[in-house]
């Protein structure tokens, strides 16, 4: 059985994998998101490498192995399952559910997650719009843009909001800026400003720039033309 460091770093690695760079996560990056020493990083990467969960070499970074990924991935199924259990079925609010999920995604087995699953009704998305992986371990792709890469005035549908403090969540709340709303920039400030969005056509709000990065729409999709 994976122990519970073996299982956080797999799945930070994956997260911070860039699918379309040929070099691997460097070890500076994963210390700084562990908030440790860069030594302490690779000693733990020499033991992933010895037990062929990664690819590590010096100067090229640091890539997951086939089976690597498969426990790395069986980990963000099971935390976005937990999440959405914890919303759905124990009505925790979507701001509160990361940081429980953290804990129990290790105590919890394959077959408890796949019982809670079916529960759920086979979701195929955690409460932030996260794809859930499948049961084999495949992970559906999203074509979304950043909210900062969409004209002014085009209308469009949030669909994921990645990786925010619950600070952040809580504000989105009270301003009715979740999944599946309709969104519309009105204004953008220069110099990585703040943006003015309209929310489902009614209310005007503020989003720092930083976290309209984090906001993940769908493509706008192209006007049709007026019918004679």
């Amino acid at each position: 059985m994976a122990s519970k460091a073996l299982e956080d770093y797999l799945k930070i690695i994956y997260k911070l994998e860039d699918k379309s760079s040929e070099k691997g996560v460097q070890t500076s990056v994963i210390a700084e998101r562990l908030s440790i020493s860069q030594a302490s990083v690779s000693n733990m990467l020499k033991k992933l490498a010895e037990q062929d969960f990664i690819s590590y070499e010096p100067y090229y970074g640091v890539s997951l192995t086939a089976s690597g990924r498969k426990i790395a991935l069986n980990m963000i199924r099971k935390h976005r399952i937990l999440e959405l259990y914890l919303v759905e079925r124990l009505n925790y609010s979507w701001d509160e559910v990361d940081e429980e999920a953290e804990v129990l995604e290790h105590a919890v087995s394959d077959t408890l997650a796949n019982r809670m699953w079916d529960d759920l009704g086979q979701p195929t998305h955690d409460p932030h719009g996260s794809p859930i992986p499948s049961v084999d371990g495949e992970l559906v792709k999203q074509n979304l843009v950043p909210l900062i890469d969409i004209p002014l005035g085009q209308q469009v549908q949030v669909i994921r909001i990645k990786n925010r403090s619950p600070e952040e969540l809580r504000y989105l709340a009270n301003i009715g800026l979740t999944t599946g709303v309709s969104l519309t920039i009105k204004n953008m400030a220069p110099l990585n400003g703040p943006l003015l969005v309209e929310v489902e056509d009614k209310s005007l709000h503020a989003i720092d720039y930083r976290l309209a990065m984090a906001l993940y729409v769908g493509e706008p999709k192209a006007k049709k033309a007026n019918q004679k």
